[in-house]
């Protein structure tokens, strides 16, 4: 792989932010129906080669040391740990100062070799996006033999040793986990899994929001019943 992709510099709560992607195109373990990046052609959950990243790395530290980021974001197009040389990656980056936050959708926390990558990090960020089990399958769309209960498993027991900020991120789809019932399943979940700290969102861009994005208020309900669970 010749190059990352970035994002501009952003400031979040006061620490400069630089957000990288480490894949070439879209490869993830989940193909969902609403994802932003579209329809995952390579939908896999081992990792791949994308070639050396050696002029990738230098100029990520030229970056570095050029905008001197508080925090490097690895927010990939997929499933960051697809990429076999993540583990590289993120050593090189803690190697040059800044920490290190990495988003996945969490499955793959499940998995010793993943979660070994993951502990290397300073913070970790898991998704939820069903709350019951047909809506996994259907809205996300898995590898074959992939479970709700095993995936909410694999997070909890990730952040259980996890010694550093594990972020959950629940996405609110309406007709789908925005009805009360849903809203208490979902409680539960965040108390087994004790994050650090909680992003409750709804899905706000086209062409899905018309059709599965939550009413504003109805959000902001949720999202203050959700955070109670902390």
């Amino acid at each position: 792989m010749n190059s990352f992709t970035y994002k501009d510099i952003y400031i979040e709560n006061g620490k400069k932010v630089l957000e990288m992607n480490v894949l070439p195109e879209k490869f993830c373990n989940f193909d969902c129906v609403f994802c932003p990046i579209g329809k995952s052609k390579n939908k896999v959950d081992s990792q791949r080669s994308f070639g050396e990243v050696e002029n990738a790395l230098v100029d990520l530290k030229e970056r570095i040391e050029r905008e001197r980021p508080n925090l490097v974001f690895i927010n990939s197009k997929g499933e960051a740990f697809i990429n076999d040389r993540i583990g590289q990656i993120v050593d090189f980056i803690k190697v040059q100062g800044p920490s290190v936050r990495l988003l996945s959708n969490g499955y793959l926390l499940g998995r010793e070799e993943y979660a070994e990558i993951a502990h290397r990090c300073d913070e970790v960020i898991g998704e939820l996006k069903a709350i019951r089990e047909e809506d996994f399958q259907k809205l996300q769309r898995p590898i074959d033999g992939y479970t709700l209960s095993e995936y909410i498993s694999n997070m909890e027991s990730f952040r259980a040793r996890f010694k550093g900020k594990f972020i959950f991120e629940v996405t609110i789809i309406k007709g789908f986990n925005d009805d009360d019932i849903s809203v208490e399943k979902t409680v539960d979940v965040i108390r087994r899994i004790a994050p650090s700290d909680l992003i409750v969102v709804g899905i706000d861009y086209e062409p899905f929001s018309k059709k599965l994005g939550v009413d504003p208020d109805r959000l902001k309900e949720i999202s203050k019943r959700l955070q109670s669970a902390l």
